[in-house]
């Protein structure tokens, strides 16, 4: 399998609910290989596919030596909450502490499409929490209260990798204008 680009802050399908998947075979098991691979390489503690550009509700995790992926995830929280750091893949090189449930029951499938039943806690919980939210198009910047969510969103600005910071660049066109524009 191969490692895949991983899609940035900004890119539509990040923001855009997946699909259930309805077949369980090479192509899915392929996707699964293709996550993990990337999930590694970044490395990073869970990769959903949209991040690879993949519109379907799978993801990847390997958190404290338990490597795994689930696909069609349903989660049940528990009423305990959990507050700490948290990133993402996409957003890399950014860490906000996040509210979170404490623990969860995460149920769905492997890509056999034999039942799975994940229950975890702390980081666990936070990473299936956390990938769970990508494949319904929520990135955690949109959980942070209000005063964190700005410094996120004026640090994702000046990052480097968003192409976002800095000036705005004009352009000048290099044909005649006739008085209009610049």
């Amino acid at each position: 399998m191969s490692v895949q680009p991983i899609r940035l802050f900004g890119d539509p399908i990040l923001t855009t609910k997946a699909d259930p998947v309805v077949d369980f075979d090479a192509e899915l098991r392929r996707l699964v290989a293709d996550l993990t691979d990337t999930m590694q390489d970044a490395p990073g503690t869970g990769l959903a596919a949209p991040q690879i550009g993949v519109g379907l509700r799978v993801f990847t995790y390997h958190v404290e030596g338990d490597l795994g992926h689930l696909v069609n995830p349903e989660l049940t929280l528990s009423a305990d909450e959990q507050f700490g750091p948290e990133g993402c893949l996409s957003i890399p090189g950014l860490t906000f502490d996040c509210r979170r449930a404490l623990s969860v029951v995460a149920r769905g499938f492997n890509m056999y499409g034999d039942p799975v039943v994940i229950e975890g806690s702390e980081l666990l919980a936070r990473a299936l929490q956390h990938e769970t939210d990508h494949l319904d198009g929520i990135l955690f910047v949109d959980r942070l209260d209000t005063a964190t969510r700005k410094q996120a969103m004026k640090a994702i600005r000046e990052a480097d990798w968003t192409g976002l910071g800095g000036p705005p660049r004009l352009k000048v066109s290099p044909h005649p204008t006739n008085g209009f524009g610049l």
